[in-house]
């Protein structure tokens, strides 16, 4: 017997389809380069923010959006390939490719705010770094985080495809509505998240981009002059 539950909350349903357009609006933008370069920064602030945001959220949300529901441990690994797993949420594998794609996004984030493409944009962070050679490499790995992003993705589209076809199982739609059909015996309710939760962690993801362009600057006290001393004459 099979009953639908909700299995991904709106918060990680909003995480993962802003990110897609996200990264979508990024690569043309780089793409065609220009005074677009200006939009790509702000696309990767945007980026930035909703990869804060699913951190916390990985400790703080629902159920199948934890971390820990999904960590792909070694026993976890071997009961899949064994065909013994048999749970809701990412499978060990998915969930590898997960961390995957949170680290190189990441990766591909820090670099980008490091970065400069000599013409139309500079990142925040780029005068930071003194080290010419360094900030060459930093736009390297920027790079090439960005070309293993898109083997990542690649990979990610044929498991949807692989499981659509050969499974006969739709993992688009359960994203979409955050429903999904599942054994009765595995219908785990669902715990945590909240408005509450999830506001307070949009405002501490904002925080966050909000510091990184210069927000802590603005909010410096401003010294004020020193008043001169003269001595009066007699």
């Amino acid at each position: 017997m099979k009953v639908t539950i909700r299995i991904w909350d709106f918060p990680t349903r909003l995480f993962h389809w802003s990110l897609v357009l996200a990264v979508v609006a990024a690569y043309i933008t780089a793409t065609l380069g220009g005074n677009l370069m200006d939009w790509h920064g702000r696309i990767g602030s945007f980026i930035l923010g909703l990869l804060v945001f699913r951190l916390i959220w990985g400790f703080v949300g629902s159920t199948y959006a934890r971390f820990g529901s999904f960590f792909p441990t070694l026993p976890r690994l071997a009961a899949y390939l064994k065909g013994r797993w048999h749970h809701l949420g990412h499978n060990p594998l998915g969930a590898l490719a997960v961390f995957a794609l949170l680290a190189d996004l990441s990766l591909l984030v820090g670099t980008g705010l490091c970065s400069s493409d000599d013409i139309a944009f500079e990142g925040p962070l780029f005068k930071l770094v003194n080290d010419e050679s360094l900030k060459d490499k930093l736009s390297g790995l920027h790079a090439q985080a960005f070309n293993f992003l898109l083997v990542l993705l690649a990979l990610h589209i044929a498991s949807i495809g692989f499981y659509r076809v050969i499974k006969k199982t739709n993992l688009i739609l359960p994203m979409l509505t955050g429903k999904k059909e599942v054994p009765k015996a595995l219908a785990i309710p669902v715990t945590g998240g909240g408005p509450v939760r999830f506001f307070t962690t949009v405002i501490i993801a904002g925080a966050v981009v909000w510091g990184v362009w210069g927000g802590v600057e603005l909010i410096k006290p401003v010294e004020s002059a020193p008043v001169p001393v003269t001595t009066p004459s007699f």
